[in-house]
């Protein structure tokens, strides 16, 4: 199975601007519509307050026809009473429909913002690779909290404004063609205007959220390393860097709304052209005796009525755009590939020994040079194999292979005669414990981050695991011990600390297959004295994986494989490679004199 290229990333956003916005309406109405019974109300109170809103100005005009022109006092109390009740229920069913619709508005983006961040805990490592991790919280973020503003209010909006438009046309039409069609000059103006502004908003809100999607990439880059900046004095640079990302940010929003600014102000001017043309015209018919007075009175309001749902269509349109441009967004990382699209006919992979097989595999991350090249070796149940090498001999990605972050371009890995990419991955990682380099620690108690390894640990043997790694006594010095809250990333004990609890974990998870890279990179020499002990017990019996610059670490592996450049060049025991007297015994002595020196 070849692995998905680096330029998949930027064949999907291209994929993505192909798509119509009709198209993301129709994938966020799928959300909505799994509450149809409460849809349902909300679209019947929204028929009834539209009637009620055009049944008001009606008997408004029908009042000064019947009662006031006529100066009759008789019936007009009643009418009145009658207009007070109308309007006490288009409110309390406007009320309704918008207190519901918020409720369903909530429902759809949280199971939107569950289904993503599921689908983000489902995608390959290197799709992680190829994102900055803050433009992904940026999605996961403001792009839902962007549709979820527009659903509270945008839905009702336009569903309320297109049975009010309807109604009203069909009244006026009822009463007067003449003004009916006079009020309808406007409708060519407003469209013609109307694609003129969203022609260019549309692009520039989808620019806009780009821009806030790459500043949130930026800060939490520059955060998560604020250690590394303050190191090299950097401060400067990244404000720098940082205010020249918040002017594209700030130009691109300025322009979005700046153009969106037009609508309201085209519309009002429209609004205020319809209501002069339908009062001079209607008074001229009116002293000619066409129509009369309570006509024009329906007509002004009407009027006004027929250009608010314009309005605020134009607006919830514009509104709707913004809300769009963050569903697209949302919607490019759920139409990526998942990992268990190739495993449903995968195997479990269960009663593990622990026996591995690297068979000619070959792998590049870019597809234009091998990481590693044409590699084999096995390693029997119990053994520990030893990688060693300079900087990206292909040590990491030996690991990644095994792991089944990355699949090879050829060749084939092999566990208890398995080949990895027919079974279930997370079936082959339950057999495995990692302690990687860049130890990670969650936000959360220690006790907690220990039992990472095995949920259903008990606090024994959360304690035991702990003692085996060296860890116990540390925790037992802190102000709360085993529940000490730790900070993001496990701020607030050294790095070395930190390692030490990344190998408990490792520990309490129990493994087959043990994978240690560079475990001990970060450990001050006394503690690393500590650990190796607890590092033999833990690797007797289990496969055992270990990638190590420090060479003492390493002394008694039962095979110890030397890259350089993505190939194995020696492979021995550590006795038998300094007999030979090739890499590995440079690499060894040059250790040597460095830690004489």
């Amino acid at each position: 199975m070849k692995r998905v290229p680096p330029t998949y990333h930027n064949d999907q956003k291209s994929k993505v601007k192909l798509k119509n916005w009709l198209g993301t309406v129709k994938r966020i109405w799928s959300y909505l519509e799994t509450n149809k019974t409460m849809l349902f109300l909300v679209l019947f109170m929204v028929v009834v307050s539209s009637g009620l809103g055009l049944l008001g100005p009606y008997l408004v005009g029908v009042s000064v026809d019947e009662f006031i022109v006529m100066k009759k006092s008789n019936g007009l109390t009643m009418m009145l009473i009658g207009l007070f009740i109308i309007y006490v229920f288009y409110s309390l069913s406007t009320w309704l429909q918008n207190y519901w619709m918020i409720g369903i508005a909530q429902d759809s983006v949280y199971q939107m913002r569950k289904q993503l961040f599921w689908h983000l805990h489902k995608l390959p490592i290197p799709f992680f690779d190829r994102r900055k991790h803050g433009e992904l919280m940026s999605r996961v973020t403001n792009d839902i909290e962007n549709v979820s503003s527009t659903l509270n209010s945008s839905v009702i909006q336009i569903f309320s404004s297109v049975l009010t438009l309807l109604g009203t046309i069909a009244v006026m039409l009822w009463l007067s063609p003449l003004l009916t069609l006079l009020t309808l000059i406007i409708v060519p103006i407003m469209f013609y205007g109307m694609r003129w502004i969203t022609g260019r908003t549309g692009k520039l809100f989808k620019e806009q959220q780009r821009n806030l999607g790459s500043l949130n990439g930026f800060i939490e880059e520059t955060i998560s390393g604020q250690r590394i900046v303050k190191t090299f004095s950097q401060e400067d640079k990244v404000i720098e860097d940082f205010i020249e990302r918040s002017k594209k940010l700030k130009q691109s929003g300025f322009l979005a709304q700046a153009y969106s600014g037009f609508i309201p102000k085209l519309m009002n001017m429209l609004n205020n052209l319809s209501f002069a043309i339908v009062a001079g015209v209607g008074g001229y018919l009116a002293l000619k005796g066409q129509i009369s007075i309570g006509t024009i009175v329906i007509f002004t309001e009407y009027s006004r009525q027929f250009t608010r749902p314009l309005n605020d269509l134009a607006n919830q349109f514009n509104t709707l755009l913004s809300a769009v441009a963050g569903a697209e967004r949302v919607f490019e990382i759920l139409d990526e590939e998942i990992e268990e699209r190739d495993e449903n006919d995968a195997e479990e992979l269960d009663d593990v020994e622990g026996h591995v097989t690297f068979q000619s595999v070959s792998f590049s991350y870019d597809n234009s040079r091998d990481t590693v090249r044409n590699v084999s070796f096995g390693a029997s149940s119990g053994e520990t194999i030893a990688f060693v090498g300079p900087t990206g001999a292909g040590k990491t990605t030996l690991i990644n292979l095994l792991s089944r972050f990355y699949d090879p371009d050829s060749g084939s890995i092999l566990v208890d005669g398995h080949d990895i990419r027919h079974v279930k991955r997370s079936s082959l990682r339950r057999h495995m414990g990692f302690v990687l380099q860049d130890s990670f620690l969650f936000q959360g108690t220690i006790i907690e981050n220990i039992r990472y390894g095995r949920l259903d640990a008990t606090d024994e043997e959360v304690m035991s695991a702990a003692k085996q790694a060296n860890a116990h006594s540390f925790i037992m010095k802190l102000p709360n011990q085993y529940d000490t809250q730790l900070l993001q990333d496990g701020s607030g004990i050294s790095q070395g600390q930190r390692q030490l609890l990344s190998i408990a974990r490792a520990i309490l998870a129990d493994p087959i297959i043990l994978i240690l890279d560079e475990a001990t990179s970060s450990i001050d020499t006394i503690t690393e004295l500590k650990i190796q002990e607890a590092l033999q017990r833990l690797m007797k019996g289990r496969t055992s994986f270990v990638i190590a610059h420090r060479l003492n670490t390493i002394q008694q592996a039962d095979q110890i494989f030397v890259l350089q450049d993505g190939e194995i060049i020696e492979k021995g025991s550590h006795s038998s490679l300094l007999q030979e007297k090739g890499f590995y015994y440079g690499l060894y002595n040059r250790q040597l004199e460095d830690t004489a020196n």
